[in-house]
């Protein structure tokens, strides 16, 4: 019978274990004094090692050959059984389809039971996030004063969701995604093994795809195996079986914002799209790619890097349910090219204020007898008289993000507003119909606001 590769290599012994190298020193150092705890509580990513240690954990437990150790023989009843997830004293629970208070009270009658084979009964509840909270107030009890022959060993990937109740009952350990060179060094184990060659700059594509999960690396590493039915296995074949758009794609789009033609970059993202590319894997792609930007010498600016990958995560994210994923390229090629407008209004504008600097400093007929207050009058009017009502325009979601920062109440107001005309140096602007409760909040005296 065929299993999968992450099955077949999973540790069998806590030294196999990849990172988490503080979780197992703890569990060997608990195991070797026996000072186990009745309830343990592992968070992280997934595919980290949590319900591998969990298992290592009743193997040391059970362990016919050695007893309470940190070093588990593999080899004896209890150990085999354990492995091949049949043992009667280790009951792994899906808290996900088992999640209602019946499974939680038929689950407490059975504890009561004595273990069969080893020393103690070890209940392993995975995802334990999506228990009810009818089922969470039900454990509560069990998990304060468990049976002495019973440890639980609760595993989720979102530790926000777990009652503070429960968690203050186990002993918590927290796994960390696993290293880059960690999950590489295993793939390479496997790939000789298996007697599979895979360069290096396939391995990083695969821990990049994984995101420090070891099971998620073992998948894609096995779909890529089964692809090539056993040849060697290079950079570019791996960028199609995952789907990842090619550097010289990505650099070509680059080069077209660095452009700046808006009906290119259009015509750029519709190709893509009849390509058959993913819009939000290009832009996930090409997110990475401005990344690894920073380690080249290149005339891109941090700002621009940052700001670009900035805007392409909060569109994925405001777009996600848009139906035409084309759209959000258009948007990126919007928001790309309104900062670019903004920087070259931004640059003429501070060239104007040199300008006007040195106009004054040269200026010898300036009239001395005027005060203060008419110089500071004079100078207001022509700054407001100068602006540009295109500037309120082009920046009236910059001007509102401004005033949320001073002013959460007043932003609230005006949230659906947009700036109408310029009448006499005042902004005129207008609220939707159905609206009327913000505009006369607004015009009370303590809301009236002042754009400098």
């Amino acid at each position: 019978m065929n299993i999968t590769l992450y099955r077949k290599y999973r540790p069998q012994n806590f030294d196999e274990i990849a990172g988490q190298e503080f979780v197992t020193r703890a569990i060997k150092n608990s195991l070797r004094e026996n000072r186990l705890s009745h309830a343990y509580l592992f968070t992280g990513p997934r595919g980290v090692g949590k319900t591998t240690i969990a298992r290592l954990i009743a193997k040391g437990v059970n362990c016919l050959k050695n007893g309470i150790t940190e070093d588990p023989c593999g080899t004896c009843e209890n150990c085999t059984e354990i492995t091949q997830g049949i043992s009667m004293d280790m009951i792994e629970i899906d808290a996900a389809s088992n999640r209602g208070i019946d499974e939680i009270r038929e689950l407490k009658e059975k504890i009561n039971y004595q273990p069969v084979k080893g020393i103690k009964k070890i209940y392993i509840i995975d995802e334990v996030h999506m228990l009810t909270k009818e089922a969470f107030n039900a454990l509560l009890k069990t998990l304060e004063e468990p049976p002495l022959h019973v440890i639980f060993i609760l595993a989720t990937t979102e530790i926000d969701k777990i009652p503070d109740t429960v968690v203050s009952r186990c002993q918590r350990y927290d796994f960390l995604p696993i290293e880059k060179e960690n999950i590489k060094n295993l793939l390479r184990n496997v790939a000789i093994k298996e007697n599979i060659e895979i360069d290096d700059e396939s391995l990083d594509l695969i821990y990049r795809k994984s995101e420090g999960s070891a099971r998620d690396s073992f998948s894609i590493f096995e779909q890529i195996v089964s692809n090539f039915n056993g040849e060697s296995i290079h950079i570019s074949e791996v960028q199609k079986a995952l789907g990842v758009v090619p550097d010289i794609i990505l650099n070509d789009f680059l080069q077209l914002i660095k452009k700046g033609n808006k009906e290119e970059l259009i015509e750029f993202i519709d190709k893509i799209w009849e390509t058959g590319i993913i819009i939000e894997t290009f832009l996930k792609d090409f997110a990475y790619y401005l990344k690894e930007q920073f380690k080249k010498e290149n005339d891109l600016s941090v700002d621009f890097i940052l700001s670009t990958i900035s805007s392409i995560f909060f569109i994925l994210n405001e777009f996600k349910y848009e139906e035409d994923k084309r759209l959000l390229g258009y948007v990126l090629i919007y928001e790309l090219y309104k900062k670019r407008i903004d920087n070259q209004v931004n640059a003429k504008y501070l060239d104007s204020i040199q300008k006007n600097k040195v106009e004054i400093k040269n200026n010898q007929n300036i009239d001395k007898s005027l005060s203060n207050q008419e110089i500071n009058e004079n100078r207001k009017e022509d700054v407001v008289s100068n602006i540009d009502f295109s500037i309120f325009e082009e920046k009236w979601n910059d001007i509102k993000l401004e005033m949320k920062n001073k002013e959460a109440v007043v932003n609230a107001l005006m949230m659906n507003t947009y700036p109408d005309r310029m009448e006499n140096n005042d902004l005129i602007i207008m609220f939707p119909n159905g609206n009327k409760f913000h505009k006369e909040n607004i015009m009370q005296a303590d809301k009236k606001i002042k754009v400098e």
